[in-house]
């Protein structure tokens, strides 16, 4: 039998789908990072409509229709407080794919892209597929990204750092200083910082910067979807915004990948950024909710938590075992140490499901920690 390649062999499956695999069909899943809500009415209608219209039957550009990107490229300048061509943007088969595509295009084999630890599993994997070395940095004590750390990190080999805010696993959102040196490092350096927003709308305490706000090159490339704002993670549309330069490589990742992202995604995609906003805000307000039903819930076992400001994640500090033992009594979490090396001691909770599920997983998680 023919071997199998060096890149394919460095990478294994994630934690996460490892942990959802052992548990039991009754468990509480608190370890999907989806939320529980449906995607909204008119982002369901726009796709129908354009399926019955027969708009959908053929391939777009493969950068993805030009009404989407202009609703992206308005939704930056609304959301983001900066601007960008329409033609600089690419439509992708979710975050996942743009972050592939920015990976692929910039890294050469044996270059280093800095990525938080603990942070999102995808973004040491794809760096090794692109044969690339991940260089974990170590989180603050409130699990946000010092810019210190990363421009210490920085080597003549680094291609590329990561940013994730407000982040995942941790729920950490950085503070405005924090995207202006991060803009400020990846200018000087002449590095590229891969800011991944898809939490973006998520946040409830202090607000959401992007680095491309500051940046005086064209070091920042944005990563973001529809996912987790408007409840879309199985559509799988996101995009990926950059200069021009930028853009035309990584198109040629996705042209030969992709070719485009999926059509009835694009036209729910476009009434998602363009339509009604309310939906976000109510989403929000509920995981705040939750938050804190969570977070007074681990204080009351003994688990100390930083405090999530953005997306809906908690990582607790837990004891040798916990883990094991919460997912025995049939609650789904996260090892932290699947996020990382830094993530050992922790473990992940997702809030994205109801306060009564919340408060039956609390109950369970206090027996656990009472038999560690």
């Amino acid at each position: 039998m023919a071997g199998f390649s060096s890149r394919v062999e460095a990478v294994s499956i994630s934690g996460i789908r490892e942990v959802f695999e052992a548990a039991s069909e009754d468990a509480i899943n608190l370890g999907l990072g989806q939320p529980d809500f449906p995607t909204p009415e008119h982002v369901r209608a726009a796709a129908i409509d354009a399926i019955e219209d027969g708009a959908v039957d053929g391939y777009t550009s493969n950068k993805g229709t030009k009404a989407l990107r202009e609703a992206i490229a308005t939704k930056h300048e609304r959301d983001n407080g900066f601007t960008v061509d329409p033609s600089n943007i690419i439509a992708t088969s979710g975050g996942s794919e743009a972050l592939h595509l920015a990976i692929e295009a910039h890294v050469d084999p044996g270059e280093e892209v800095l990525i938080p630890d603990p942070g999102f599993v995808s973004y040491e994997a794809l760096t090794r597929l692109a044969d690339g070395t991940p260089r974990p940095v170590e989180l603050r004590d409130d699990l946000t990204m010092d810019p210190a750390a990363v421009e210490a990190a920085i080597t003549e080999d680094t291609a590329a750092f990561v940013v994730c805010s407000p982040a995942n696993p941790t729920g950490a959102v950085q503070s405005k200083a924090d995207m202006e040196a991060f803009a400020r490092i990846a200018d000087e350096h002449d590095v590229v910082c891969l800011s991944d927003e898809v939490y973006e709308r998520i946040v409830f305490d202090g607000a959401h910067y992007s680095p491309a706000q500051f940046a005086e090159t064209d070091s920042v490339i944005v990563i973001n979807a529809c996912s987790k704002a408007y409840s879309m993670t199985g559509w799988r549309l996101g995009w990926v915004t950059a200069s021009h330069d930028r853009i035309e490589r990584m198109l040629r990742v996705h042209q030969y990948a992709q070719a485009c992202a999926s059509a009835p995604a694009q036209y729910a995609a476009q009434a998602a950024l363009s339509g009604p906003q309310d939906v976000v805000t109510e989403m929000v307000s509920a995981f705040e909710r939750r938050r804190d039903v969570l977070l007074d819930g681990l204080e009351a076992i003994g688990l100390e938590t930083p405090t999530p400001s953005g997306a809906f994640y908690a990582m607790p500090r837990v004891p040798d075992g916990w883990t094991d033992a919460v997912i025995e009594r049939d609650v789904v979490v996260v090892p932290g140490e699947t996020f990382g090396a830094n993530g050992a001691g922790h473990a992940r909770i997702s809030y994205a499901t109801d306060v009564e599920t919340i408060k039956e997983a609390l109950e369970r998680m206090d027996r656990a920690t009472q038999h560690v």
